[in-house]
């Protein structure tokens, strides 16, 4: 009886994991490899909403060299992740160092910078559109002490400067978390041997914290280029459906939108738009690893 049981339980073992792997691969599958599978296959139609559409080749892909909206999303992206991942990187790791001590009320401080990071997209997006307005509160403040009313959102880059704001501000506690994490790892008897050789507070932050937290400022770089790259709600919420003046301040998710959306929309070009954004961000994460490995070596 025990050895039917255990040659039973044994011929089991091997369906065993995938029963328990199941739901979750299902899900993957339904909401991750088959829209992907399914957008490549579609940037190579001219399929519209209500309309399967025919194969097409690279025609879509050739339409976007000649497209100028494309130009103008691929360049506003681009200068998206040059202006906010800088900041990202640096600026949250300087904010953990500031709330990792233990000091008093330091955990008001922890759940404030925090709290941009648990509220909707939406709320921020509003409070800084009432912020930034020409009748809102930082043109009145501004108008008091006689600089005068400043046009955040009539102006093509103080537009996109002021999503980029709203993109740093809202993801600065969620960084801030994960340096947290990471400087906690970091042995306290190396900034005691520093200190005892004389280094100073900003050495020891250059020979000590930076070092030993390298690794998570890569990761943060590499989570913050993505993200950066396929912004849309923060760009949308300020700019409006239209991207700003003249659509100038139109990002290459907001063109995907725009143009896949619709009863008329051209799904198959919108489809071609999205894998040019799915290869963009995969070069991104590349092009960070690399520069790791090689820092490395």
């Amino acid at each position: 009886m025990a050895l039917s049981g255990i040659s039973r339980v044994r011929r089991q073992l091997p369906t065993s994991p995938w029963l328990f792997a199941a739901p979750g691969l299902l899900v993957t599958g339904a909401f991750v490899l088959y829209p992907f599978v399914s957008t490549l296959v579609n940037s190579f139609t001219d399929r519209r909403t209500l309309i399967p559409g025919r194969f097409v080749g690279l025609a879509n892909f050739r339409e976007l060299l000649h497209d100028d909206m494309f130009w103008t999303g691929l360049r506003n992206s681009t200068l998206y992740v040059l202006g906010v991942v800088p900041l990202l990187v640096v600026l949250p790791l300087l904010l953990a160092l500031l709330v990792q001590k233990n000091i008093p009320g330091i955990t008001f401080f922890r759940s404030a910078f925090y709290t941009p990071v648990v509220a909707s997209i939406v709320v921020v997006g509003l409070i800084w559109v009432w912020l930034l307005d020409d009748r809102g509160l930082v043109n009145a403040m501004l108008e008091t002490v006689g600089v005068g009313r400043v046009g955040f959102f009539s102006d093509q880059w103080l537009l996109l400067m002021s999503a980029m704001a709203v993109t740093v501000w809202k993801g600065l506690g969620y960084y801030m978390i994960i340096y947290l994490a990471a400087l906690g790892n970091v042995p306290r008897e190396l900034h005691e041997a520093a200190a005892v050789d004389g280094a100073g507070a900003v050495r020891r932050f250059l020979s000590v914290t930076v070092p030993a937290v390298r690794s998570t400022m890569v990761l943060v770089g590499a989570l913050s280029s993505v993200a950066a790259f396929k912004v849309f709600s923060e760009v949308y919420l300020l700019a409006g459906p239209s991207g700003g003046p003249a659509g100038e301040d139109t990002t290459l998710v907001m063109l995907v939108q725009r143009t896949g959306t619709g009863l008329t929309g051209r799904v198959g070009y919108a489809s071609a738009l999205s894998v040019v954004v799915f290869a963009v961000t995969v070069a991104l994460m590349l092009l960070v690893l690399r520069a790791d490995r090689k820092e490395d070596s």
